[in-house]
């Protein structure tokens, strides 16, 4: 892909004209449609078979045909992940699942079994089939071969490099979708079979229980005779540590991989909460819509990092984006990074005459405490709770039960699906 294709001087000052398609991952409905209100271009989901995410909500037919038809409306796309590595017991309903999946009228399917990229183009031939990222790819070969075999668009293999995206978009004519924020595997891209082995649950047909992320301590057997005892390598309290990388985290990178010519960028945590959503999809349109509009003027701001940090995570890193990662990008010891911030709420209604928020309580707050209020049709902004009314008008102490609605006036408009948040050092 030339300069040219991705950029032109428009009155004097370089644009950006292909800009990428920013990707969401949606557990249920809510959280799909939290995902485009708040700035995704497309949202992936599972369905209830075929998938590697048994624990998350996951979608019927019927939600799927809700979520494309709210999708249409903001110009958005909806794809399934139908990507389970399948056996002989798989097999059964497949076809009548895809039809299922056309007719609801998504977009595409990300898949890694042959067997299913060949029944969908078969049965199903109006959907666009992409390669996921359990296909572990990340060589232009190899993107050649899956184009030839009719596939519309390839996940690159969390491994990929730069380096390695940039000579695949240069050579092969195809959309490329890379991961840019969220869980890395300690196997090559999900190819683990650890859950198996510890659970007899199997990872790469929906099961994972990502045993990989468990505390794990190292110990020496010492054996006296029938008396064996294990003991600890390590005395320290903090010593523990997992089979698993840091999370991935490429906000900083997103120019870069917006001026090769990326298709796709990718957040992973369909399990998240809406709050993550929100505020991962927030950070990065915004980044991704500054660079576009003025890329030579640039300037990357602290306050996108800070509001990654306001959701919470584990520590984060880049990966393999700029080569091999070293033992610093490994987890040790504590696995959380710790946010002072915990979701509040959520805007339900707004009346501008009063000033009067209602609230759908998401955690608990009370008079007194400062509360910061952040969507797409506002700037961020904090204010201290004063009074709060339940919905009969009655003052309360607090708003203690989890998902109670509760009122109290606001110094700025919001307007519905917007989130409230709290700093917890208070």
């Amino acid at each position: 892909m030339t300069v040219q294709e991705i950029s032109r001087v428009v009155d004097g000052k370089r644009v950006i004209v292909k800009k990428p398609e920013l990707l969401i991952p949606a557990g249920n409905l809510e959280k799909l449609k939290v995902a485009i209100h708040y700035g995704a271009d497309a949202v992936y989901l599972g369905g209830q078979e075929f998938g590697l995410r048994s624990n998350a909500g996951n979608f019927t037919l019927e939600d799927m045909a809700e979520g494309v038809e709210f999708a249409k409306k903001y110009g958005a796309k909806i794809y399934v992940t139908t990507n389970i590595f399948a056996h002989n017991e798989n097999m059964d309903g497949l076809e009548e699942y895809l039809k299922g999946i056309e007719k609801a009228g998504v977009t595409g399917i990300i898949v890694a079994d042959p067997l299913i990229i060949e029944t969908c183009k078969r049965v199903a031939p109006s959907v666009e089939v992409h390669l996921s990222t359990q296909q572990s790819l990340s060589n232009w070969k190899a993107a050649q071969y899956w184009k030839e075999e009719g596939l519309h668009r390839l996940v690159l293999a969390r491994e990929a490099s730069y380096e390695e995206m940039k000579e695949i978009k240069e050579k092969v004519d195809i959309e490329i979708e890379a991961f840019v924020h969220g869980a890395m595997c300690i196997a090559y891209s999900g190819r683990c079979t650890l859950s198996n082995h510890m659970t007899a649950r199997d990872s790469n047909r929906g099961g994972c229980c990502q045993s990989c992320r468990w505390d794990y301590d190292l110990v020496q057997t010492v054996s006296q005779h029938k008396d064996a005892k294990e003991l600890p390598l390590f005395q320290e309290e903090d010593a523990h540590f997992a089979m698993s990388p840091k999370d991935l985290n490429l906000i900083l990178s997103i120019p870069k991989m917006i001026e090769i010519g990326i298709d796709s960028l990718k957040v992973e945590g369909r399990m998240k909460s809406i709050h993550y959503v929100a505020t991962v999809a927030t950070v990065y349109r915004k980044v991704i819509d500054a660079y576009c509009a003025d890329p030579d003027n640039f300037e990357f701001k602290q306050e996108w990092l800070d509001e990654l940090d306001k959701c919470a995570n584990r520590d984060t890193a880049p990966a393999f984006f700029e080569g091999v990662p070293g033992h610093q990008e490994q987890m040790f010891g504590n696995h959380s990074k710790k946010t002072t911030y915990d979701f509040a709420g959520l805007v339900l209604d707004y009346n501008e005459e009063t000033g009067i928020v209602t609230i759908e309580q998401r955690n608990h707050f009370k008079p007194g405490h400062e509360v910061e209020f952040f969507g797409p049709e506002i700037e961020n902004f904090t204010q201290t709770v004063e009074k709060i009314w339940d919905e009969d008008g009655n003052e309360l102490d607090a708003a203690r039960h989890p998902l109670q609605i509760v009122k109290f006036k606001v110094d700025q408009p919001v307007y519905v699906n917007n989130m409230m948040r709290k700093n917890i050092l208070q």
